[in-house]
């Protein structure tokens, strides 16, 4: 079951055209709605302007193969690997469903335009991935909604209440993928298999078409917010915070005289602070 592709079966239903039609419609949605929360949010306009003030605050000008090992590592760190977050739970919440979303998005892109109908035999792997994507998108998305979310140090809601417009992004993933799996598993059953079929395309059209309303561009600003926080340390900007000083300086210490003694051999005894607790929400 897992191993064949429920959209060929279904193009005995609904011609493959439309089916292909329908992606491209989400595509357009996605486009638009990000366009639009970018105009309505301006964040677009503050990333840039905030940029532009930055470079005017530069101690340093950073070369290309700086610039380069930056991007890598923002790649590597807040984009490929979820570092940014200090919770192992919300990090591996996290990546399970990122990267099911991906392997979902992208196999059904490729069955729909590849492969659409029975003719058109898929490799094995596709559906498995298409199975294995829909899954992880489920363990991850499941995990945060029972478990993270309703973290009474974090944000305290029941499980069952739902956070208007905040919960739009994670409702359609979490729609989108269960009832796929549910579509695919119940193959050949008639209505029930319909109505599956149904829950899917209107969890999805909520996912994409809600995208202005949703947390879903964010996702798109992340990655550029992460490398702009990592420029702006590395060229001396700071972004109108404090300058880091050499605490053994001369200088800094007739500047601020209490570092003796706050940073000396024998510094009072101030409490844990931020190390009271471990990080185990965000």
């Amino acid at each position: 079951m897992i191993a064949s592709n429920p959209f060929a079966e279904l193009a005995a239903v609904i011609p493959p055209a439309a089916m292909q039609a329908y992606v491209v419609l989400m595509l357009l949605l996605v486009v638009a709605g990000t366009i639009l929360d970018m105009r309505h949010k301006k964040s677009a306009q503050y990333f840039f302007e905030n940029a532009r003030k930055a470079k005017k605050n530069a101690t340093r000008t950073l070369g290309t193969g700086e610039k380069s090992a930056l991007a890598l590592k923002t790649v590597a760190k807040e984009v490929l690997t979820s570092g940014e977050f200090g919770n192992p739970k919300r990090r591996i919440s996290h990546l399970f469903t990122m990267y099911g979303f991906i392997i979902f998005i992208v196999t059904t892109a490729i069955l729909i335009f590849a492969y659409p109908t029975p003719e058109d035999s898929a490799p094995t792997i596709l559906p498995l991935l298409w199975h294995l994507g829909a899954a992880m998108l489920c363990l991850g998305g499941y995990w945060f909604w029972f478990s993270i979310r309703v973290d009474v140090a974090s944000e305290g809601v029941k499980w069952y209440q739902l956070n208007g417009r905040g919960d739009l992004f994670i409702i359609g993933l979490l729609g989108m993928a269960t009832f796929a799996l549910l579509w695919s598993f119940t193959m050949g059953l008639g209505a029930l298999n319909m109505l599956f079929f149904v829950l899917f395309v209107a969890f999805s059209t909520l996912l994409f078409g809600s995208v202005y309303w949703s947390k879903f561009a964010h996702m798109f600003f992340k990655p550029a917010a992460a490398f702009q926080k990592r420029l702006i340390k590395a060229d001396g900007s700071r972004e109108n915070m404090p300058a880091i000083y050499d605490l053994s300086d001369p200088e800094v210490q007739a500047r601020f005289p209490d570092i003796p003694t706050y940073m000396g051999a024998r510094p009072p005894n101030m409490g844990l602070g931020i190390k009271r607790e471990a990080p185990n929400h965000f």
